[in-house]
C-alpha cells in the first residue's frame, strides 16, 4: 500500500481512534462506540471506509460484527506502534486506550445480548 491513502486514514481523528482500538483487539460496533463515545452510523462510516482500504477484517457472529486491524500492512502496523509508544502526545489517545482496558465496567452490550440470544 502506498503512503498516501495511509496518511490520510490517520488525519482524520475518528479513523485514527478506531484504527489505534482495533490494532489493540478485535471489537464490535457497540464497543467501539462505547469506548470513543460516538454515534454507531458514524463508527459503521469509518469501518466500511477502512475495510474498502483493506486495512481490517471483520467476522459475524450472529447479527454481531467483529473487526480487527489485518496482520498484512507492515507499514500501518508500524506506524501504529509508534503511534502507541508515543501516546503521551495526545491525550484523546490516552483516554480511549483507558476506556478500552476497562469496558468490561460499561460495554460489552453486544456480548450480553449474543449470550442472551444463544441460550
Amino acid at each position: 500500500m502506498e503512503l498516501t491513502p495511509i496518511f490520510k486514514l490517520l488525519s482524520d481523528e475518528t479513523r485514527l481512534r478506531v484504527i489505534l482500538l482495533l490494532s489493540k483487539e478485535e471489537l464490535c460496533v457497540c464497543e467501539i462506540c462505547g469506548v470513543l463515545d460516538e454515534s454507531q452510523p458514524k463508527i459503521s462510516k469509518v469501518l466500511s471506509k477502512l475495510r474498502d482500504l483493506d486495512l481490517v477484517s471483520d467476522k459475524r457472529i450472529e447479527k454481531f460484527v467483529f473487526y480487527k486491524v489485518k496482520d498484512t500492512n507492515g507499514l500501518l502496523n508500524n506506524t501504529l506502534m509508534y503511534i502507541l509508544e508515543n501516546l503521551d502526545s495526545y491525550p484523546i489517545l490516552v483516554s480511549d486506550q483507558q476506556r478500552l482496558a476497562h469496558k468490561t465496567e460499561y460495554l460489552n452490550r453486544c456480548s450480553l445480548d449474543l449470550l442472551e440470544e444463544i441460550s
